[in-house]
C-alpha cells in the first residue's frame, strides 16, 4: 500500500457524517502540518489552510466537503428498536440488512443491522414496493429480556450513525471500494494539491478548505466562502458513473477511468464558461484526460460559493464514482492522480491578470 493508498484507507474509514465531521477535521489539520501557512476554523467548523504564494491576490479557494452521509438517532422503541433520520439522501433498498455504526456522546461505537424482513415473510404487495425510510430500523442485538439495551449501551437521541465499510483494493489494483467516496476523495485532493505546491511558486494565495454538511443544504460552503472572500474557486466532489447496467446516460456520460470531470452545471451552478475554458485547456496541456459533465438532479459546494457575496467565478471538478450514497462506492485511481495534476496546473495560472479576465470577460 503506498502513501496515497494510506491518505485514502484512513480518511474513508474515519466516521463523519453531516453535522459531526470533527475527527475528519482533525485528521487533515494534523495530516497537512507543514503544507500550509496558517490555519483558520469558521463557526459551522469547516476548517481552511491558507497557503501562501508569490502575491497577495487573487485569493484561490479549493473546497472538498468533509461530511459523509449518515444516520441519526430519532428514538427508541419499547422494543429496543432504533429509529433514525437520514443525513443526506439515501434511497432505501440500497440500505436493508445493511451494518451500521453508532457513535455515543462517550465516544463508544455500537454494531447494528437496519432490520429487514426475510424474502420468505412477504406478502406479495410487499414484494413490489421499496420500503420507506421511516419504517426502517436498526437492531443492535436486543431481546425482550433486554430491551432497555440501547440506554445501557449509552446510545441516546441525537446520536450519529455511519455505514460500516472497510477500504478495500479491488481485483483491478487501480480500483478502490470504500464507504465515503463523497466526498472524502474531494478532501484527499485538495490535501494533496497543497502538498504538491509546497516549494513551488504559484501566484497567488490558495485556500484549501474542508467543507462541512455539504450533504444536507451546502451549508459549510456557504460560511467557509464569506469568511475567505476568494477571488475565484473551485469545489472537488464525486458525480455519478454511468459504466454499469442500467444507467440512462451511459452513451455519453462520464466513466470511470477516463479522467476528472469538468462540470458544464449542475442542479446549483452553471459553471463560469470561461473559468472551465480555462480548465480544459489546461487539461489539453497537460496531456490530461477529462470529460465534460452535468448533474442536473445534486449540487456542489460551487452551488453556495459562486453566490458569495459579490459573486465568485467557480467550476466544479468531479471523480465518476460507482454507487455514490450507498455503503460500497468504487472509484479509479487514475482518475484521482488526474484529477490533483489538473487542480495544480489551474492552480498555476491563476494569476492577478488571468483571474480579473475570468470575472470580466461576462459583461
Amino acid at each position: 500500500m503506498d502513501r496515497v493508498e494510506k491518505l485514502l484507507k484512513e480518511i474513508t474509514e474515519i466516521p463523519g457524517p453531516s453535522g459531526f465531521e470533527m475527527k475528519v477535521a482533525d485528521f487533515v489539520v494534523d495530516k497537512m502540518k507543514g503544507y500550509y501557512d496558517e490555519f483558520i476554523q469558521d463557526g459551522l467548523g469547516s476548517v481552511i489552510l491558507k497557503k501562501r504564494g508569490t502575491s497577495d491576490s487573487p485569493r484561490i479557494m479549493i473546497a472538498g466537503h468533509m461530511d459523509e452521509v449518515g444516520f441519526m438517532v430519532k428514538g427508541i422503541t419499547k422494543q429496543g428498536f432504533i429509529k433514525f433520520n437520514p443525513l443526506g439522501g439515501w434511497w432505501s433498498h440500497n440500505l436493508l440488512g445493511q451494518r451500521v455504526k453508532i457513535i455515543t456522546s462517550a465516544g463508544k461505537e455500537i454494531i447494528g443491522v437496519i432490520g429487514s424482513k426475510p424474502p420468505h415473510a412477504l406478502q406479495p404487495d410487499e414484494r413490489k414496493k421499496v420500503i420507506e425510510l421511516d419504517q426502517l430500523y436498526i437492531d443492535i442485538g436486543v431481546s425482550e429480556a433486554d430491551p432497555k439495551l440501547p440506554e445501557k449501551s449509552g446510545i441516546k437521541v441525537g446520536d450519529p450513525i455511519i455505514p460500516v465499510s472497510d477500504f478495500q483494493i479491488m481485483a483491478d489494483k487501480k480500483v478502490y471500494l470504500a464507504k465515503a467516496w463523497d466526498d472524502r476523495i474531494g478532501v484527499a485532493a485538495m490535501m494533496e494539491t497543497l502538498r504538491a505546491l509546497k516549494g513551488r511558486e504559484h501566484p497567488n494565495v490558495v485556500f484549501g478548505v474542508g467543507t462541512v454538511q455539504e450533504e444536507v443544504g451546502l451549508r459549510g460552503a456557504t460560511t467557509a466562502a464569506y469568511t475567505i472572500e476568494p477571488d475565484i474557486a473551485i469545489a472537488v466532489d464525486v458525480t455519478l458513473c454511468n459504466d454499469t447496467p442500467g444507467m440512462p446516460d451511459a452513451e455519453y456520460a462520464e466513466k470511470m477511468g477516463k479522467g476528472p470531470s469538468i462540470s458544464v452545471m449542475d442542479g446549483s451552478i452553471i459553471s463560469n464558461p470561461f473559468f472551465k475554458q480555462l480548465i480544459v485547456e489546461t487539461a489539453e496541456e497537460l496531456k490530461i484526460p477529462y470529460q465534460l459533465g452535468s448533474l442536473t438532479k445534486g449540487g456542489t459546494d460551487s452551488g453556495r460559493i459562486h453566490i458569495s457575496k459579490q459573486g465568485v467565478p467557480s467550476n466544479t471538478l468531479s471523480i465518476a464514482t460507482r454507487y455514490i450514497h450507498s455503503h460500497n462506492s468504487i472509484l479509479h485511481r487514475d482518475d484521482f492522480d488526474n484529477l490533483v495534476k489538473l487542480i495544480v496546473g489551474v492552480v498555476m495560472k491563476l494569476d492577478k491578470d488571468t483571474v480579473e479576465r475570468i470575472r470580466t470577460k461576462g459583461r
